[in-house]
C-alpha cells in the first residue's frame, strides 16, 4: 500500500483518518499532534526545566526522544530524565533507562524505593499481596519522583501517557461511578511539579511505532504486578468498539477534558503532613487498608510557624508506608 500523501510505501494505516502513511509522513503527523498538545495546553515555556519520567519502556522512551528533538537546540529550556527503581526482581534494569538517556545526551538521575522508604515493591507484595500493589506503587513512586524533581529544579514532569491510557481512565471512572475524578479540575498544586502529557492525543500503537523507529534498547515487558482487572476489561472493550467506531477514544478524551476545566489552586484544600512535612491535597486521597496507628513509622516533623497551609493528619505516602510495613 502506498502513502496517501506521496508515492512511498506506507508503514501505517490510521483507521480514524483513513490515511496510509509512509515513515516520513507518519513522523510529521505524530510530532505535529504532540506539538499541538503542548501548544494548546501551554505546557512548556521559556525557563522551564522538563524532566521525563523514564521507565525504560516504549512510551517514556518515545517521549524522551520527541522532547529531545523538540527542545535539544533551545537554550531557554532544560531537559533531563528521572528513573525510579521500585525494586521488582527481574523487571526493567535501570541501566537500560540510563543508556537510553545517555545515547541522546540527556542528563539522567535515579532513585530507589529501598533507599527512600527502606522497602521494595517485592517486599510490599509479599506482605500485602497484589490487590493494592498498583495503588501503593503509584503513591510512593509519584512522591519520590516529585521530591527528586524539586531537588533538581524541575518545573514540568513529562509522562508518556497516550490516547489509550487517557480514554481508559475516563471510561474506568465512569464505570466506577466516580464523579469526583471525572469532574476534578486540572490544576497546579503548590509543592507538586505539574505533569505534562505530550502524547495524550496519540494512539498507543503509533507511540510504539515511533519508539521502534527512533529508540534502541527500550523494554517491552509489562510489570508483573499490573493486575488491574478493570483496566484490562476496559482496554478490551475500548479496542473492540474502536475497531468499529475509530474516533471513540478521541471522543472519550475530549469528554474527560470538557468535564475538567482547568483552574489553579493556590492553597485551598492543601494540608501539611504532620509526620513528614510534605504538602498534600486532601481531595486527592485514595482509599487504602492503612491503619490508624502511626507508631514507629518515622520521626515527627515540625511544621514551620506562619505556614499558610493548615495541618491535617498524614499524607498518602505515610498512609501507604504504614499499611505496607504492617505484618500480614
Amino acid at each position: 500500500m502506498k502513502c496517501s500523501k506521496c508515492h512511498r510505501d506506507a508503514i501505517l494505516f490510521q483507521r480514524y483518518s483513513g490515511l496510509h502513511l509512509c515513515e516520513q509522513h507518519f513522523n510529521r503527523d505524530f510530532e505535529a499532534k504532540a506539538k499541538r498538545a503542548i501548544r494548546e495546553h501551554r505546557w512548556i515555556r521559556p525557563g522551564d526545566t522538563v524532566a521525563v519520567a523514564l521507565s525504560g519502556g516504549k512510551d517514556s522512551s518515545a517521549v524522551l526522544f520527541f522532547l529531545h528533538r523538540l527542545l535539544g537546540e533551545r537554550r531557554d529550556v532544560r531537559l533531563m530524565a528521572i528513573t525510579v527503581d521500585e525494586g521488582i526482581s527481574g523487571y526493567r534494569d535501570p541501566n537500560q533507562a540510563r543508556e537510553i538517556a545517555e545515547n541522546m545526551g540527556v542528563p539522567w538521575v535515579t532513585a530507589t524505593f529501598v533507599d527512600e522508604y527502606r522497602i521494595t515493591l517485592d517486599e510490599i507484595v509479599k506482605r500485602r499481596g497484589t490487590r493494592l500493589s498498583c495503588s501503593y506503587c503509584g503513591v510512593l513512586r509519584r512522591a519520590l519522583m516529585n521530591r527528586i524533581a524539586r531537588e533538581h529544579g524541575v518545573t514540568k514532569f513529562a509522562y508518556g501517557f497516550n490516547l489509550d491510557d487517557e480514554a481508559q481512565s475516563v471510561l474506568m471512572n465512569a464505570l466506577r461511578g466516580d464523579a469526583d475524578r471525572l469532574t476534578r479540575p486540572m490544576r497546579e498544586v503548590e509543592g507538586m511539579v505539574p505533569r505534562i502529557k505530550p502524547f495524550m492525543y496519540i494512539p498507543e500503537r503509533e507511540v510504539a511505532l515511533y519508539a521502534f523507529l527512533h529508540v534502541e534498547g527500550f523494554d517491552l515487558a509489562g510489570c508483573p504486578y499490573a493486575g488491574d482487572a478493570l483496566r484490562g476489561d476496559v482496554r478490551g472493550i475500548l479496542d473492540d468498539y474502536t475497531y468499529r467506531h475509530p474516533a471513540t477514544k478521541y471522543s472519550l478524551v475530549n469528554l474527560g477534558e470538557a468535564l475538567r476545566e482547568p483552574e489553579r489552586v493556590t492553597g485551598e484544600g492543601l494540608r501539611v503532613c504532620e509526620r513528614c512535612g510534605e504538602r498534600w491535597v486532601a481531595a486527592c486521597d485514595v482509599p487504602t487498608e492503612q491503619s490508624r496507628s502511626t507508631e514507629g513509622a518515622g520521626p515527627e516533623v515540625e511544621i514551620p510557624e506562619g505556614s499558610r497551609v493548615p495541618r491535617g493528619k498524614i499524607c498518602r505516602v505515610c498512609q501507604v508506608l504504614d499499611e505496607v510495613r504492617k505484618k500480614a
